[in-house]
């Protein structure tokens, strides 16, 4: 079988089986918690059906490797400390009623699957492809990577700690790269796929799997990033909307006085 269509089966049947976890939690936050580990199965997969690893495959294995753990301890332990399904499930539940579980297998888990499988694009190219000596476009890719791991990580910090006080209640964080974008660990993280892109794109020359951070960039522009979270925010803030009219939605910039 070829290597993607064995990916996507294994990712189906990875969110499938977590979909069945979440029934019995009455709780759909986990698949959050799977979305950097699904990217880890996608690699190791077509790295394992692909030629002898090379260099190349080895950075884009250790950075999505190093990217995911991260990720996933950081949703891990969110959703550890709120001890309750994530708001936005929450209001999709409501939404649906006691549909929301039969549902949910095919909005949340599959999709989710799917969306891993699109976004990962860029490492399956690479992982087939025979080894090509490292360029300049390697060296672009790595460094917006790393810059867009960074932003993400100190932006999740941050918003951690201003969270654990008890006195920032009702409050909206407006300090630090908070200042510069109202999402900036949203914008990390795109940042960081499209890092993967290029570096990727260096060694397969895979133009078309431009689709996987494409995709990434447009769900959490469009779909379950800035909208919905903005959406429940607003309602729980009044501050954040002099917030927004302040700050950048996503491309950091100075703030307006």
């Amino acid at each position: 079988m070829p290597a993607p269509f064995l990916t996507l089966i294994l990712l189906l049947a990875a969110e499938a089986a977590l979909w069945a976890a979440s029934r019995r939690l009455k709780d759909v936050t986990i698949a959050d918690i799977f979305w950097g580990p699904g990217f880890i199965l996608a690699a190791a997969v077509s790295a394992t059906a692909a030629p002898p690893t090379d260099a190349r495959n080895l950075l884009l294995l250790a950075l999505v490797a190093i990217w995911a753990m991260r990720l996933t301890g950081h949703l891990f332990f969110r959703w550890r400390h709120a001890g309750q399904e994530d708001r936005r499930y929450a209001a999709m539940r409501a939404t649906y009623g006691s549909a929301f579980e039969q549902r949910s297998l095919f909005i949340v888990f599959l999709a989710q699957g799917i969306a891993v499988w699109i976004v990962s694009w860029p490492l399956q190219a690479a992982m087939a492809a025979p080894p090509v000596a490292f360029g300049w476009l390697d060296l672009t890719g790595a460094l917006i990577a790393a810059a867009g791991f960074a932003l993400e990580a100190v932006a999740d910090w941050q918003l951690a700690h201003f969270l654990e006080r008890p006195d920032n209640r009702g409050k909206v964080l407006a300090g630090g790269v908070w200042a510069w974008s109202r999402h900036p660990n949203y914008f990390g993280d795109v940042a960081f796929w499209w890092g993967i892109f290029l570096i990727a794109l260096a060694g397969s020359g895979a133009w078309w799997s431009v689709l996987g951070p494409l995709l990434m960039t447009f769900v959490l522009l469009r779909v379950s990033g800035v909208p919905l979270t903005e959406k429940d925010i607003v309602r729980r803030r009044p501050a954040y909307t002099d917030y927004m009219r302040r700050t950048s939605a996503f491309i950091p910039r100075r703030p307006l006085r």
